[in-house]
Order: structure tokens, then C-alpha cells, then sequence
């Protein structure tokens, strides 16, 4: 999809429908722009982690994964389900993933046709 071509003819309606989108752009990226944040993602696109399991992954303290978890939850990126006494969390949409496959392709993906 093309990226949209701004005009002087460009009515007050769209913009507003602009400014509302990059607001919703800039959250997301937000979001995502933690290195932290971005392997939590990273993980939960193969599937439904539990917090004790991206603790693991991670090899980072609880607390510290709970904090990025909840930034993650405030910007509906990720769904929590609770198990008893576990807590799993999901991606919320595909949106993550897609664009984390940008990223990779962007960042890794040299690297890891390298090391085949």
C-alpha cells in the first residue's frame, strides 16, 4: 500500500484523522522501542508464554519482566490469561508480529543467514 501524498487541498477531517493515527503510530512504537519489550514480543509470536517461562528466556528477575508485561498490557499488544496461580500472556492481534518480521528482516536476518 502506497503511503499517502499530503496537500494544501487535504481537509481539516483528514488531518485530524492523521494526527489521530500518528498519535496511534507513536504508542505502538513506544511500546516496542524497549529492547526488553521488543524480546517479550519476540517470544510470544511462536505462541502463549507464562510469566515464569519469559522470566527463563529472558534470564531477567521477575519484577522486571511483570514491569514490561504491564506496558505491553496498557498498549493492548498482549492479552493475559490467568491459570491457577500461572499467568500466561498472547499477542492481543497480529500486529506485533508483523512487525517484528519488518524488524527482523531490517536487523537479523543477514546475521542469521550467516551463522547457516
Amino acid at each position: 500500500m502506497p503511503l499517502p501524498v499530503f496537500s494544501n487541498s487535504i481537509s481539516d477531517a483528514e488531518m485530524d484523522l492523521f494526527v489521530e493515527n500518528a498519535t496511534t503510530a507513536s504508542n505502538f512504537l513506544k511500546a516496542i522501542s524497549h529492547e526488553g519489550r521488543l524480546l517479550i514480543l519476540c517470544h510470544l509470536v511462536t505462541g502463549e508464554k507464562s510469566v515464569t517461562e519469559l522470566e527463563e528466556l529472558l534470564s531477567a528477575r521477575q519484577a522486571a519482566v511483570s514491569q514490561q508485561l504491564s506496558r505491553l498490557r496498557l498498549e493492548g499488544l498482549v492479552v493475559p490469561r490467568r491459570d491457577g496461580k500461572a499467568i500466561y500472556y498472547r499477542l492481543a492481534d497480529d500486529r506485533p508480529k508483523r512487525i517484528l518480521e519488518i524488524v527482523y528482516d531490517l536487523f537479523c536476518a543477514d546475521d542469521a543467514q550467516r551463522n547457516i
